[in-house]
């Protein structure tokens, strides 16, 4: 399944360094992600992290949504242990209902 024609960006060019070298890396190891996790020199959780994150991004492309600048932050935190897992769901679930409250708050002045 083609992902790019002759008249548009193919959706790898538009991922950082850092995505694409994981790519490679991934590529090279045959797709192990054991392999893949040895060659960083973190555990098998910590690349399917990375991995997911990154899977998430270029599906975003690919749709032609903007990043989620606010769950990147927080997935970062969490894979560095600064922050707990249950924490960042917390934040990014309220962060989405005060955003949600907004454009609703939006919509009805607009309506007025």
């Amino acid at each position: 399944m083609p992902f790019s024609n002759s008249k548009d960006r193919h959706p790898l060019l538009d991922l950082t360094q850092e995505d694409l070298d994981l790519i490679t890396a991934l590529v090279l190891q045959s797709g192990s992600l054991k392999g893949l996790a040895a060659e960083y020199g973190v555990s098998y959780p910590t690349i399917r992290a990375r991995l997911d994150k990154l899977i998430a991004r270029l599906r975003g492309v690919i749709e032609g949504q903007p990043p989620d600048r606010l769950t990147e932050l927080l997935a970062n935190l969490v894979e560095r242990g600064e922050l707990a897992s249950a924490g960042a769901r917390s934040i990014r679930d309220l962060v989405r209902e005060e955003r949600k409250g907004s454009e609703a708050g939006r919509t009805e002045e607009e309506r007025t």
